[in-house]
């Protein structure tokens, strides 16, 4: 390990919490600690939810806990107070409008108009290089699963959508979610500012995979605007970054490649049960880890032709980007290195990049209380079932308060 690797420590809490006021951190321990009661957490993963749509008035209580917690504000302008704060601590943001599981032509012309809202509004403020994008939020989750059963692994990550299957109407269907994306990102690369693709089920990520390749090829030739997610709890992507990296470099554009261990892991398995096919997900998180750090290093090796996000909460592996950016004497500020956290989670790791200069942001979604429900259930189930993340919230939210203390 390097000299300067060793810096970065992620135990200090003063760098990891100094954003944060004495209320900030109580409300913060209060919450975690209920995060580790599972039975609380079924029980209100349940519950909310209904309570939401039957009108009870609970909107307060969500506001004022898990809402705060983990989202920026139910509007894009409530957003900016947040990102602020962050600008003080050198930490960036990436704007997400937290909006999920709305079909409908309507509602997917809506969200590409509010996605380009943001474009606009990052472009106009200083810490804000990345948006977020659900391909999701666009089209139609049936027509993208029945291109899937169209598309090839190969033809993913050769940017190439097969639409031979689909009706005359689905096929202008799609013509309409293509036109969507292409908006989007044209509006981005003309502000200059990120998109970041995000990753979907493995029974619909084929048509993604291939749709953000063609918005690759033509809008990352000078720089990189558009990313890919790549889930590497699938034992495939390593692979298929590899095999996206070659075509890029074949066709002559910069890869954007986001790194995330992955988001629908027991969706996955128990579908591929039901369904009797093998599951797309690693046998066991060693190799999942063990993917994900190759994926880093691959990246890390070819820092001219891909940027790289490291969106992950795992310490080993943002303290293993640093050594190999060390080992490489690469700068710690390397336009193609970006690391991310989820807001209110991982201060420790987020603000203590920040004090040793390399680029981070913490990834911000906003939207309705009601819209946002769905992110905010995730959260609440990651922190309860993530091996160790309550915990380790809350010891490090403990530390600081005894340090402030005996300060």
């Amino acid at each position: 390990m390097s000299k300067t690797a060793v810096a970065v420590s992620f135990d200090n809490t003063e760098n990891a919490f100094a954003y944060k006021s004495e209320r900030e951190l109580k409300k913060a321990r209060f919450l975690f600690s209920s995060m580790g009661y599972q039975p609380l957490v079924k029980l209100g993963t349940k519950l909310t939810p209904w309570a939401i749509k039957v009108g009870l008035p609970i909107k307060n209580l969500i506001r004022n806990t898990i809402f705060e917690q983990f989202v920026g504000g139910e509007t894009l302008e409530e957003t900016a107070h947040v990102a602020a704060k962050l600008k003080q601590f050198n930490v960036q943001v990436i704007l997400d409008y937290g909006v999920e599981g709305k079909e409908g032509e309507a509602n997917f012309d809506h969200a590409t108009e509010e996605f380009i809202k943001v474009i606009n509004y990052a472009a106009t403020q200083p810490n804000i290089p990345f948006m977020s994008v659900k391909v999701t939020g666009l089209a139609r989750f049936s027509l993208l699963e029945k291109l899937d059963a169209a598309v090839t692994a190969k033809s993913g990550f050769e940017g190439k959508v097969h639409t031979e299957i689909l009706t005359p109407s689905e096929i202008e269907e799609w013509e309409r979610v293509e036109q969507r994306i292409i908006r989007i990102c044209e509006a981005a690369a003309d502000k200059r500012i990120g998109v970041l693709i995000d990753a979907e089920e493995s029974w619909i990520q084929d048509p993604v995979d291939a749709l953000t390749m063609q918005m690759m090829e033509r809008f990352n030739r000078q720089r990189p605007v558009i990313y890919n997610t790549i889930q590497l709890y699938r034992h495939d992507r390593l692979q298929f970054l590899k095999d996206s990296f070659a075509s890029a470099q074949q066709k002559g554009f910069i890869l954007g490649a986001k790194l995330v261990r992955g988001a629908y892991m027991e969706k996955e398995r128990k579908r591929a049960a039901a369904m009797k096919y093998p599951s797309p997900i690693q046998p066991n998180k060693e190799a999942t880890d063990r993917d994900y750090n190759a994926a880093l290093e691959f990246c890390v090796d070819y820092l001219n032709y891909i940027a790289l996000i490291v969106a992950s909460h795992n310490e080993y592996s943002n303290l293993y980007t640093t050594e190999l950016l060390d080992k490489k004497g690469l700068p710690h500020n390397h336009p193609h290195v970006h690391f991310s956290q989820l807001y209110g989670m991982s201060d420790n790791i987020t603000f203590n990049l920040a004090k040793h200069s390399f680029r981070v942001s913490k990834y911000l979604p906003f939207g309705p209380i009601h819209d946002v429900i769905p992110y905010l259930m995730r959260r609440a189930q990651e922190n309860s079932s993530v091996s160790g993340q309550t915990g380790r919230e809350l010891g490090l939210i403990r530390k600081e308060m005894e340090r402030r203390k005996a300060g």
